[in-house]
């Protein structure tokens, strides 16, 4: 039997749509709840739901508006599906003046539709922030984004895949670890360090190396089983450090195909992504 597509309603770069079920390996058959405390597209959570990995699922994020594009998903699909609609549909007269007026507005009003149609408009579907917060990226004059067709289809879908036994809430990444037991599993995809330095906005907030580092060990000494994805290489050359192995965590390398900039500079270069499993899982 071919498997279903997965629906994925958020495209959003650096998401591990691809390598959900390799990851998804790593897990064990019987977890209670699986914790994606970097919501981001929710790919894992998608996949992980999509083949009854867990019971219950909790989401989180920093960004407050892409907490309510999920709660959306979750309590009310058909609005979200339609003001999604409206707003591709408005944009036609003028698509790159319709897009500035749309970011404005949500760099002042937020809302979970504009959020929605930014992200899937703008350029390599890539969210980019300035130093006050708001959303700078700009739209891809190529196209106009998801058609309203498909993305209701991806809406609907990841509806029914998380109605019933998602929760998701606006907060800090370290509150939803407090939660997890060893009955659970952690799986954490944090603003990678390699591509998140003080002069790369390209995430809502960056990365605390040490604080991640810290909870880690909070989760290892709780016995809460856990996967990071963290950095990885390109070629001969490597994004951030490795975590620390006095955390004794396994180190996998998961093949994330070719990269794409390497080939635009006419390089033909594969990349890596690192992936961590924490002591229970890597016995």
């Amino acid at each position: 039997m071919v498997p279903q597509p997965i629906a994925h309603p958020i495209p959003y770069q650096g998401s591990k749509r691809k390598l959900a079920q390799a990851i998804l390996s790593f897990v064990p058959s019987q977890v209670r709840v699986f914790y994606e405390p970097f919501a981001g597209s929710a790919a894992l959570t998608l996949a992980a739901a999509s083949t009854h990995k867990a019971k219950q699922f909790v989401l989180s994020d920093s960004l407050e508006p892409l907490t309510e594009i999920w709660a959306d998903i979750i309590d009310q699909p058909k609005d979200l599906a339609q003001a999604y609609s409206d707003l591709w549909h408005e944009q036609h007269n003028d698509p790159k003046a319709f897009f500035n007026t749309v970011r404005h507005t949500f760099n002042v009003h937020g809302g979970s539709a504009r959020l929605l149609y930014l992200l899937a408009r703008c350029v390599k579907n890539a969210v980019r922030f300035n130093a006050a917060g708001e959303f700078n990226q700009s739209a891809d004059h190529r196209r106009l984004g998801t058609r309203p067709e498909r993305m209701t289809k991806h809406i609907l879908g990841a509806h029914d895949l998380l109605v019933g036994r998602c929760t998701i809430s606006h907060a800090d990444f370290s509150i939803s670890l407090k939660q997890a037991t060893n009955h659970d599993l952690v799986y954490l995809d944090p603003p990678y360090q390699g591509t998140s330095g003080s002069r790369d906005q390209r995430y809502y907030q960056l990365l605390d190396r040490d604080r991640l580092i810290s909870e880690l060990d909070g989760l290892r000494q709780r016995s809460v089983p856990f996967i990071v994805s963290f950095d990885g290489r390109c070629g001969d050359r490597s994004y951030g450090d490795a975590l620390p192995a006095e955390l004794g965590l396994k180190h996998i390398e998961l093949t994330g195909g070719r990269s794409s900039q390497s080939t635009l500079s006419g390089r033909s270069e594969r990349t890596f992504e690192s992936l961590y499993l924490s002591p229970d899982l890597s016995r």
